[in-house]
């Protein structure tokens, strides 16, 4: 009955109906594991698009905003505040890159984007400068609102919306090849003084397939920003809290950004909510007498007292020495996995950042080509839940997935080499 009422009234995202009508329901999960209603089930390879870090309906997080729910579920963030939107700020704080000061609250990565944006434009308009355009990396992804797909560079998301897109330049993804022909680009297009920031998805490019880049090149990068006074705006909406093998990607920076997006395992993935951090400097250029030179930005559901307390209960869980143990020995099991594989033939190249492991298929296809949909059949008929980007095959599974469950993934991916 479920398939057929969501045949019939449900638009799904990322998803061409005409070719794939069908979809699988899931009636549960719990840990690392999804159950459809036939009662399969699947490991969650992908924590869900990054989301349930701590494992499905975490009992730990479920219990404190059960807890929460009991007592204050929402209030307008205009003219109130709550402890729940307190102590989260004091958590984050704590873990934080030392420069981040402020926290502003929306509902997903796209809209902390939008927001770190729209900070940008006009931090420089409240000072009387003009400066509109941004600078993103070549097959970046922000988001899919209208400020995040500007910046985003992969162009299946966004055709039919360019001509409606914020100012924006790329350059080209630092390697140790092009690395003094990037910032030869990047300069020239900084001294023109009309960029306000500078966009990056540190480390790791998600969407993009998991392309990662050095951090010393990315650091080169921020120096230059820095000189031309251009903003700065780590989008850790994939990479943040634990995934990159620290809290944050922007660690293993030297330069910190000045604006960072948050979204996807800030709740542990129980419910939507979403953060734009600055640093007081941004703060700094709002406060005026002027009322028309505050953030006019605003959601129904800012601070909502239950994510916050989602967001309290899973940096928790990321501070404890359980969940800090299960990231090394994932790190540890992803290395000995991608270095037994690397020599296959039909393997191109491997990668990986922290828990974040790729696969490069030595074969040609398109992002949603005929091989990506062969893949995902039988990594399920195998019970496994992974989604290839085109010829990558990816893993950013839940910080407690069992050595068991890690092990049948890999079994997965070693044998599909055999069907492709």
């Amino acid at each position: 009955m479920s398939q057929k009422v969501d045949k019939q009234h449900i638009w799904h995202p990322l998803t061409q109906h005409q070719s794939h009508p069908e979809h699988i329901v899931i009636k549960k999960a719990k840990g690392a594991i999804l159950y459809d209603e036939n009662g399969n089930e699947y490991i969650d390879a992908i924590a869900s698009w990054y989301t349930c870090m701590y494992g499905h309906c975490n009992p730990y997080i479920t219990q404190k905003v059960s807890e929460q729910m009991r007592n204050l579920d929402h209030v307008v963030f205009t003219g109130f505040t709550h402890k729940p939107a307190t102590d989260l700020a004091t958590s984050l704080m704590k873990i934080l890159p030392q420069n981040q000061q402020k926290i502003f609250f929306s509902d997903n990565g796209s809209t902390s984007v939008d927001i770190a944006l729209k900070m940008s434009l006009q931090y420089y308009f409240n000072q009387g400068l003009k400066r509109n355009k941004i600078i993103a990396f070549q097959d970046g992804f922000h988001g899919d609102t209208f400020g995040a797909m500007s910046v985003s560079g992969l162009s299946i998301y966004n055709g039919p919306f360019e001509d409606h897109f914020l100012d924006v330049d790329r350059i080209a993804v630092p390697n140790k090849s092009n690395i003094e022909k990037v910032k030869k680009h990047f300069i020239t297009l900084l001294s023109k003084n009309n960029v306000a920031a500078f966009i990056y998805e540190p480390l790791v490019q998600g969407a993009a397939a998991m392309k990662m880049h050095d951090a010393d090149l990315l650091n080169q990068l921020l120096e230059i920003a820095k000189k031309f006074n251009v903003i700065t705006i780590a989008d850790e909406v994939m990479t943040g809290f634990g995934k990159t093998g620290k809290n944050f990607a922007s660690e293993y920076l030297i330069e910190l950004p000045d604006i960072i997006c948050l979204s996807k395992s800030l709740t542990g993935g129980l419910v939507p909510m979403a953060i734009t951090s600055c640093s007081d400097k941004i703060y700094q250029a709002f406060l005026s007498s002027e009322m028309e030179k505050g953030f006019f930005h605003g959601h129904t559901y800012s601070a909502n007292p239950t994510s916050c307390t989602a967001a309290i209960a899973s940096i928790e869980l990321l501070m404890s020495k359980e969940i800090q143990n299960s990231i090394d020995r994932i790190k540890t099991a992803h290395k000995s996995f991608l270095e037994n594989i690397n020599n296959h033939p039909k393997v191109k190249s491997t990668r990986q950042q922290g828990i974040i492991a790729a696969v490069d298929l030595n074969i040609e296809t398109d992002r949603y080509g005929d091989l990506r949909y062969k893949l995902f059949d039988f990594y399920m008929e195998k019970g496994v839940y992974l989604r290839p980007l085109g010829n990558t095959v990816y893993i950013l599974a839940p910080f407690i997935i069992s050595n068991e469950q890690l092990t049948k993934i890999y079994k997965a991916i070693e044998d599909s080499l055999e069907i492709i």
